[in-house]
């Protein structure tokens, strides 16, 4: 069968807007994530801290007890096996996981008892029991406790199935990325 000419040319200009349209929204969201992603937007799905966006805000002090922030976790085998166990997300920071976002509880120095719950300097830590079994069943090993290292911190989230330093101990103070700002948040 003959398709005359002008008919085909017809066919093919109705089809540039449709996909003229296409490329332009899939340009725009590759631009809006790019530009977020770049200024230091982050979208958290995890019950740690509330779901939703987040911002990592460039910190130019060190660290201090209380503050909340994204931290790259190290290469440990500790870290490995977590994401193993689904407990990590995969993301950018080395090892392929996401960064965390956990409140700062001990710096430098600072007294570590880990036991039924956490204490820091003699002091009990609000809402850190510790789980024997994982959601799954399989056994938790706590951190066994003791003085934070220098340029390590101490890692806590009040949530009660979080992956923190109560199961991994203090982590290096270079891994964390920032102050943790909420910008678009929803606590369930």
């Amino acid at each position: 069968m003959n398709i005359p000419l002008v008919e085909l040319t017809s066919r093919r200009r109705r089809g540039k807007p449709l996909l003229l349209g296409l490329a332009t929204m899939t340009m725009a969201a590759v631009g809006t994530i790019s530009a977020a992603w770049f200024g230091g937007y982050r979208i958290n799905l995890t019950p740690s801290e509330p779901l939703g966006l987040w911002r990592i805000v460039k910190i130019d002090r060190p660290s201090a007890v209380g503050d909340l922030v994204f931290i790259c976790p190290p290469r440990t085998s500790a870290m490995r096996e977590a994401r193993m166990r689904g407990y990590l997300r995969a993301g950018l920071c080395p090892g392929g996981i996401a960064p965390l976002i956990k409140s700062v509880i001990a710096v430098a120095g600072q007294r570590v008892e880990v036991g039924v719950s956490v204490n820091v300097d003699g002091r009990p830590v609000p809402s850190s029991g510790l789980a024997l079994r994982d959601g799954q069943g399989r056994p938790m090993t706590p951190f066994s406790g003791g003085i934070v290292p220098v340029d390590y911190v101490f890692l806590h989230s009040r949530f009660g199935g979080s992956y923190d330093s109560r199961y991994f101990g203090p982590v290096p103070a270079a891994g964390i990325l920032g102050l943790a700002q909420e910008v678009l948040t929803y606590a369930p």
